[in-house]
């Protein structure tokens, strides 16, 4: 019997991609989005690139907001019985908004960072856990964020929105020991899909300029590690996996030596 696949923010990026993935692979896919039009054209794609392995009997596209609990609560209850046992969940949907300090930040944004990053995944795994402990089977794919393990200025709540992710994957993990169901949670670096897009707010040049003269990730490479700790042998738990380019690493500490930092310390 085919697994059962659901992915939230599944409309572009690493969630588009795993949905190809596992499509080619012959998984039933329950796509989560706000764009339901968007999820219907890649479920329409899926259906022309994957072969006899995938019909349109194995995907269900809904519109779903990861921050409207109610939303959340009527969609797994209204799932089809065909649909209804997920195997695996890939809590995708994430975001950031602006790179201001915190001095200067937007509480509109941090607002939604926090609504989308940590109750919407939490929700979501809080609605589908308990099927998956009455099941004894299941697999938990929380996708967080270097910025989760390495702090950097106009990271602020974005920051600590993935370092959530990071302890509810391993507490939950703790809480899951003697059942058959695994957590993962997986932290890409720089990646170039529609993320900065958004956290720039529609200002594409700078988005751009983000990317200018490297080497990022893609959304298809961050797809190929998430289905990979899916797909090894069930007695393996992959716990955490972070993962830079190669034009990427990390910065030395940072270290003020202004003329007001000297003045404080004269005080």
């Amino acid at each position: 019997m085919s697994k059962i696949v659901l992915i939230t923010g599944a409309s572009s990026g690493f969630g588009q991609s795993c949905a190809q993935l596992y499509a080619k692979q012959g998984f039933k896919l329950i796509l989560l989005s706000r764009r339901l039009d968007k999820l219907q054209q890649i479920a329409n794609d899926l259906l022309l690139g994957s072969g006899d392995a995938f019909s349109a009997a194995d995907v269900i596209c809904c519109e779903v907001d990861v921050t409207d609990a109610q939303a959340i609560d009527r969609f797994v209850d209204g799932l089809p019985e065909a649909f209804s046992a997920v195997d695996i969940l890939i809590n995708n949907a994430g975001l950031a908004l602006g790179t201001a300090p915190a001095h200067k930040a937007n509480l509109s944004d941090w607002e939604t960072m926090v609504d989308t990053n940590i109750k919407g995944l939490i929700r979501m795994t809080h609605k589908l856990l308990p099927g998956m402990v009455a099941r004894n089977r299941g697999h938990i794919v929380n996708i967080g964020s270097i910025a989760g393990n390495w702090p950097y200025p106009g990271g602020n709540t974005y920051c600590a929105t993935k370092a959530f992710v990071h302890q509810f994957s391993l507490a939950l993990r703790a809480d899951l020991l003697g059942k058959a169901i695994r957590v993962s949670h997986i932290d890409p670096g720089m990646a170039e899909t529609n993320f900065s897009r958004i956290r720039m707010k529609g200002d594409n040049d700078a988005a751009d300029a983000f990317y200018h003269d490297v080497k990022p990730l893609s959304a298809d490479d961050v797809a190929d590690i998430i289905v990979w700790t899916t797909s090894v042998p069930e007695h393996i738990n992959i716990n955490s996996l972070e993962v830079m380019p190669v034009c990427q690493a990390w910065s030395p500490f940072a270290i003020d030596r202004t003329m007001e930092n000297k003045q404080i310390i004269n005080d």
